[in-house]
């Protein structure tokens, strides 16, 4: 890429699409092409078409998309799937149809089989059942994967397409009925802190495992292999390490300063036992993670602080 290079950065005031953004700007791309959500409807197949007929962005980041937690996904699995869809095949084809050099897709860790192979390699995905909590989202994002590798083999198009891990940040969504685990444990924690409560909630057994990837890593990588990778082999981009959802609150518990006590709820949903990615790939590409879960979660925590005014929640 160079930096008259036009960049259309789909989803660029959520959380990834924000980071990808400020990444740009920091290594001197200015020429960023962005349009909010009511400037550009992305299930609209026709507004789509027009943008870009009118844009012609060199370079693709699409990283708009509707996502959210456990609660999100099993409460709106037709929005989840239909949109999704939607937004990946209208921007996919008109990026296609009107000159795009190479386009990136974010895809989800949560997409690979339930009960994958652990840490789970590149060539997991689909060799097994998903994780039915989040089934409707994971079909959409397969099928973006598949249309990137589509299109590059009829076409020769470049699209590339990257499985980040669980993210987390500033600019997160705070929302506790739609948001993920890491926001909505942060707001928990300083809300019972605020109204002095003895204890916080926590969904599921507390047993289950994750890997957290701060989106400020994230989208640096996502940067690095849109300059440095092309092939239609997917890439996992993550840390390599997990913590259980137990060791996960009690380290926010520790940076929010609450001193009451985890109350785990079996009876809610655990999710998949296990989610870590092998990312031997990504380091041989030439990307590793800077930002380690402490340092990240104490800045996300100081930015939930300072931005409560205007907050997704």
């Amino acid at each position: 890429m160079n930096e008259c290079d036009k960049i259309y950065v789909a989803g660029h005031r959520g959380l990834v699409g924000a980071a990808i953004c400020r990444v740009l700007e920091k290594q001197g791309f200015g020429n960023i092409a962005a349009r909010t959500r009511g400037e550009l409807d992305l299930t609209n197949q026709s507004a789509v078409l027009t943008f870009f007929e009118a844009e012609r962005p060199d370079y693709v980041f699409l990283a708009a998309a509707r996502v959210g937690g456990i609660h999100a996904n099993n409460s709106y699995p037709a929005e989840f799937i239909r949109d999704n869809l939607l937004i990946q095949t209208n921007i996919i084809d008109a990026a296609y149809q009107n000159g795009t050099r190479k386009l990136q897709l974010l895809g989800s860790s949560c997409i690979y089989p339930k009960l994958a192979p652990q840490p789970m390699k590149e060539e997991h995905l689909l060799t097994g059942e998903l994780e039915p909590t989040n089934e409707w989202y994971a079909v959409a994002k397969i099928a973006g994967i598949k249309q990137c590798q589509a299109y590059r083999r009829q076409y020769g198009f470049d699209a590339i397409s990257l499985m980040p891990t669980n993210l987390y940040g500033m600019g997160d969504n705070f929302d506790l009925e739609n948001s993920h685990v890491v926001p909505a444990l942060l707001r928990k924690f300083h809300e019972a802190k605020v109204s002095g409560a003895d204890n916080v909630q926590v969904w599921g057994s507390g047993n289950p495992r994750r890997e957290f990837l701060h989106v400020d890593d994230l989208a640096d990588a996502a940067v690095y292999l849109m300059k440095n990778y092309s092939d239609e082999s997917i890439v996992n981009v993550g840390v390599g390490e997990d913590v259980s959802i137990r060791e996960l609150a009690e380290l926010i518990a520790r940076v929010v300063e609450f001193e009451g006590e985890l109350c785990f709820d079996a009876s809610k949903p655990d999710g998949a036992p296990r989610k870590l990615l092998d990312v031997s790939k990504l380091n041989d590409i030439g990307w590793r993670a800077k930002i380690n879960l402490g340092e990240g979660l104490s800045s996300t925590y100081q930015w939930f602080l300072d931005n409560q005014s205007t907050l997704r929640v």
